[in-house]
């Protein structure tokens, strides 16, 4: 219905539809809303993003791109952080929790600088998927390092 009213406005346009909030765009819409919730959505992010998708999901980086804009529109229609994780817990299993932590990590370390947002939010996704701190704080420094920084 939204989209036939949406049409009368703007004719011989359709409306793409919001992605399946599934196990692989929620997991993409957090790699985004990390990117993002400092306000500056860098290249060096979105190139993360679409790396970290490529590989956890076997996709070429035509693939990668697309996935990213379509978790991009879920991103910003999903506005609660905690719905988005949830989505993910309910989905993934405690085999990819990790990796799933490490890819956000990836994404915040990626454009050089971590901001106290960057953290509360990370802290606040870990906390859903049930990652206990004392390994959240392990894998923070794993991908710090990894990223060329030093853990303090």
């Amino acid at each position: 219905m939204l989209e036939r009213l949406l049409s009368l406005f703007h004719p011989g346009t359709t409306v793409t539809p919001l992605p399946k909030a599934d196990e692989q765009h929620a997991l993409g819409a957090l790699l985004v809303r990390a990117a993002k919730i400092d306000r500056a959505y860098l290249f060096e992010e979105v190139e993360e993003i679409d790396h970290v998708l490529a590989a956890l999901y076997d996709l070429n980086p035509v693939e990668a791109a697309k996935m990213r804009a379509r978790c991009e529109k879920l991103e910003s229609a999903m506005p609660d952080t905690a719905e988005l994780a949830e989505v993910l817990h309910q989905h993934i299993s405690d085999d990819h929790l990790e990796d799933a932590v490490r890819a956000l990590w990836s994404v915040v370390f990626s454009d050089g600088n971590e901001a106290a947002a960057e953290d509360a939010l990370l802290h606040e996704i870990e906390a859903i998927l049930g990652v206990s701190p004392e390994r959240a704080r392990e894998l923070h420094d794993e991908e710090m390092a990894k990223s060329g920084r030093f853990p303090s």
